[in-house]
């Protein structure tokens, strides 16, 4: 056996494979991808740091995994949502509270996702062929619901970048929190989610 099937076979029966994702996560989320070294997270995990590069090749190899598992994290999420039974606006509410229950779940996920949002992110790219089709998936559900007069007229792409903003703004808010003392608290995650989910009642529910 050589040593790449040792490191395999090790991985397979520990689980590492798993835990690096999450410790990569956890630091992609808070210290950013420049700053995270593959040494660091191999020492913290207890591993060597050919077993991270025997599965992920490279830093950049790990941050699109990173990235693809947090889309499909967002992505059931969403999906749960969409085989349900709600319409108009109860689905715009149980879709806003299925992301940000993934962020509280997650709390990095939020810091990943100010890191990649970056325009010269080396993920911004992987993250962008994620988000345009669940963004794509929800304009024309949004504006197939205006059609049928089930939810007021509006520009659907603007309003679902102003939502992405806003999650990412609630990691930038935590970041300068956290630069100033103060412990992560998951207070601004609720506080924000219930702002947009005012502004976006607002803006779709004719009842309103």
């Amino acid at each position: 056996m050589d040593y790449g099937d040792s490191v395999a076979s090790t991985e397979d029966r520990g689980g590492t494979k798993a835990r690096v994702l999450d410790a990569a996560l956890a630091s992609f989320g808070t210290a950013g991808y420049d700053s995270t070294s593959l040494d660091d997270l191999a020492v913290g995990l207890g591993i060597r740091k050919q077993t991270i590069l025997y599965h992920f090749v490279s830093k950049r190899g790990l941050l699109n995994a990173v990235v693809d598992r947090v889309a499909e994290d967002l992505t059931v999420a969403m999906d749960q949502v969409l085989a349900g039974g709600q319409r108009d606006w109860e689905r715009v509410d149980a879709l806003v509270r299925s992301v940000f229950r993934v962020a509280l779940e997650q709390p990095v996920l939020l810091g990943l996702l100010r890191e990649v949002s970056r325009p010269n992110s080396p993920g911004a790219q992987r993250l962008r062929g994620h988000l345009d089709p669940l963004m794509a998936r929800a304009r024309l559900w949004i504006e197939a619901e205006m059609a049928a007069g089930r939810l007021r007229r509006t520009d659907a792409q603007l309003l679902l970048l102003s939502a992405y903003s806003t999650v990412v703004g609630v990691a930038t808010e935590i970041e300068v929190l956290r630069a100033a003392g103060v412990g992560p608290t998951l207070r601004p995650v609720v506080q924000r989610r219930k702002e947009l989910l005012r502004f976006l009642r607002a803006s779709l529910d004719p009842r309103s």
